[in-house]
């Protein structure tokens, strides 16, 4: 990415006199950099601009310039393009917007073996490389910006700069037409003057790329925080499955998210917020968080907000709550929050004595101090000089324990509150951010990205056909337990087949074709007899028509709790691994945890962990816990058999019956890329059992001991 962030030398087209336009802007910043690099303006109107040379035409240059930066009308870049390419141009900056046949002038481009970012680019900076190619001024500092909206990139730039933080890099990647962010965000990965990375998108195209980009960011010690807009529901109304109408786009980044390392926010103020307390301060080591007040009011909210945000307020430890109640003998309240009750007015050395002391509790991960102080110094400047020693002081404290320290002052801008952010003193004016960026923070400690293992995955499975049973078979070499069962046509005889299985009652009758059963009333349960089996299809075949019928073994355990997993192809990120709260109300409770694919056994874990149906798996109100480990061995095999083929598009278990004796999985949907799959209705749904063999599965295509190996 040299050739964009430290070009040899720059052509700016367009440049401009006038400080209305972009080709101003873009001239005088690169103008900027002149002592570093060659800058050349490019105007056919005017023989100087801001003072320098212009030449008329890209041919009349003494040199081709490696980074051409076009700021022209759209419907005239095409030609400059074809010129330049001609000339040996191998690096475009495209701000021009409105460009005509934009993708196949990326095209041409790349076919020549040149890279393009644009059109539509609000600019490139590098602060450190002196290369100001944007409208505005910048600060140089730590925070880089990858962005497709230029417009809330600068916003991000803005407050940066107003927070002290500034820039390191900024780049306006436009539609991501050649030059794409995982690109950059890798050139940011060794650059010496990025700490930590703000990235927009509105497109995750190429997802596995931006992923892979992003956990080499967080092993580098560089955050990337990233923002996006809401999720379409177009897509989720178009789904066929659970799995795919109960999770959007947004699930998906987030979990990429939690791949990579990486942590997702709300807004660009919540970014530098961030960033600010990324830039001066530890890492929590947990949620666990010592508050330290100057009124019992401002304690009580201090404690309901940080809990709100998901952090705990847990009683200190006894030593150090009796060596605190020592320090203040007049407060009435010792106990976590602590309540100064004043004392500070009296001392000023109160405060950083008590924040010792929570600090030094092993129960205490982090401490926030909320209320006055940052104030005394405004308000009375007699008091500034004590003020700043004690700043000084905490920020002593917080070195020595390695936790951060963070402040709530009712100051915005005084000299203590710039005091104590050079001091590794993160300081908010309210209390809500406060606890707010504390909680990003331990989330972000907490979530350290995973490398995916090189697991034994399923191998290829080509599902032999349509309906229930290709899918029973495709889960079974998976690993999957389902219970015993006969596929049966028209003409069988169900005694018979029934018999040959060796299945017992109760039965469950099931149309092998549609993929929610029950809307359709393909299912029926609870078939005590081979009489009540015929009668039941009897009734489904003449509602429904002929075609392929499961009979099963009906799982007739007490205290089971219905769980989906599912599997599907993203189209950004690639497999995906869901679980639910399972059964005909799965898409009310909407209930659903998801991770890209393949997971591990603690991974699997820790997503049924995230579920509020999880109580259920552990026994609720007095009923057996549920065997959650074999539940964790389908979520790791669907997770494995969707990472390793290709051809299947989706797949759903719903629902997976878990009770205290293991998991057996019920029901199951497979949609193969091809839509082969399609739910067959109609003529399909005749079509469908033609082939059906009567008390044989027909070949699945699977790897050998594959069950072995899912559960080794």
């Amino acid at each position: 990415m040299d050739e964009f962030f430290d070009p040899r030398s720059v052509a700016v087209l367009g440049a401009s006199n006038d400080p209305a336009k972009w080709g101003f802007w873009l001239a005088a910043g690169a103008l900027t950099g002149a002592e570093r690099r060659r800058v050349f303006l490019v105007n056919a109107r005017a023989t100087s601009i801001q003072g320098e040379r212009t030449w008329a035409r890209l041919r009349d240059l003494p040199e081709v310039p490696e980074l051409l930066v076009v700021s022209i009308p759209g419907t005239a870049v095409a030609g400059v393009v074809t010129e330049a390419l001609d000339l040996g141009v191998r690096a475009f900056l495209i701000i021009s917007t409105r460009v005509p046949q934009a993708e196949e002038l990326a095209e041409a481009i790349t076919a020549a073996g040149a890279r393009l970012i644009g059109p539509g680019s609000l600019g490139l900076v590098d602060s450190a490389n002196e290369l100001l190619l944007a409208w505005g001024h910048f600060t140089p500092g730590s925070l880089a910006v990858v962005t497709q909206s230029g417009q809330l990139g600068s916003e991000i730039a803005t407050l940066s700069a107003r927070s002290g933080l500034g820039i390191s890099r900024f780049a306006s990647i436009g539609g991501q037409s050649d030059v794409r962010a995982a690109e950059i965000l890798d050139s940011l990965v060794d650059d010496p003057d990025t700490s930590q990375v703000a990235l927009y998108l509105e497109s995750f195209t190429g997802g596995t790329a931006l992923v892979a980009a992003m956990q080499r960011l967080r092993a580098a010690g560089k955050p990337t925080m990233i923002l996006t807009t809401g999720a379409s529901n177009a897509g989720q109304r178009l789904a066929r499955s659970h799995t795919g109408s109960l999770t959007s786009a947004i699930d998906a980044v987030d979990a990429a998210c939690r791949k990579a390392g990486a942590i997702r926010l709300a807004s660009p103020s919540e970014i530098v917020e961030l960033a600010g307390f990324f830039a001066s301060s530890w890492l929590p080591g947990g949620r666990r968080v010592g508050i330290v007040s100057d009124s019992g009011g401002q304690g009580a909210i201090a404690a309901d907000i940080a809990e709100l945000h998901g952090l705990t307020v847990d009683p200190v430890a006894e030593p150090v709550r009796a060596r605190v109640e020592a320090l203040l003998p007049e407060a009435g309240h010792i106990e976590n929050p602590v309540d100064l009750d004043g004392a500070g007015e009296a001392d000023l050395g109160i405060y950083v004595r008590v924040v010792r002391e929570l600090l030094a509790d092993e129960r205490v991960d982090a401490v926030v101090l909320s209320g006055y102080f940052g104030c005394y110094g405004e308000n009375t400047p007699e008091l500034l000089e004590a003020e700043l020693a004690e700043v000084e002081e905490l920020g002593r404290a917080a070195r020595e324990h390695r936790k951060p320290l963070l402040v709530h002052s009712m100051s915005a801008d005084s000299q203590a509150v710039s005091d104590m952010w050079a001091r590794a003193v993160p300081c908010y004016r309210s209390i809500d951010t406060t606890m707010r960026v504390l909680s990003r923070a331990a989330f972000y400690s907490s979530h350290a990205g995973r490398i995916a293992e090189a697991f034994e995955l399923s191998g290829t499975v080509t599902p032999w056909g349509r309906g229930y049973s290709a899918a029973r078979e495709t889960i079974i070499s998976a690993g999957v337990e389902v219970p015993r069962a006969v596929t049966v046509a028209e003409g069988d005889d169900l005694a018979e087949a029934v018999g040959a299985a060796e299945l017992t009652p109760p039965f469950v009758l099931k149309a092998g074709w549609p993929a929610h059963k029950t809307e359709v009333g393909g299912i029926a349960l609870g078939l005590r007899d081979v009489a009540a089996l015929e009668a039941a299809h009897t009734d489904m075949v003449s509602r429904l028509g002929a075609g392929e019928y499961i009979v099963e073994e009906m799982d007739g355990r007490d205290h089971v709790v219905e769980i989906l997993v599912g599997g599907r192809q993203d189209e950004n990120f690639g497999p995906i691994v869901m679980v639910g709260a399972g059964g005909t109300e799965t898409e009310l409770y909407n209930d659903t945890r998801l991770e890209l694919a393949p997971v591990s056994r603690a991974e699997a874990h820790d997503m049924l962990t995230q579920l509020t149906c999880y109580r259920l798996l552990q026994g609720w109100r007095g009923r057996p816990a549920a065997d959650v480990e074999s539940l964790v061995d389908v979520v790791v095999s669907v997770s494995r058999l969707i990472a390793a083929n290709n051809e299947i598009a989706e797949v759903e278990i719903n629902p997976v019956r878990v009770a205290e004796s293991g998991a057996i999985a019920v029901d199951a949907l497979v949609l193969t890329a091809t839509g082969d799959d399609a739910e067959a209705t109609g003529e399909d749904a005749e079509a469908s059992g033609e082939g059906a063999a009567s008390t044989a599965a027909a070949p699945v295509h699977r790897t050998n001991d594959v069950s072995e190996e899912m559960r080794a």
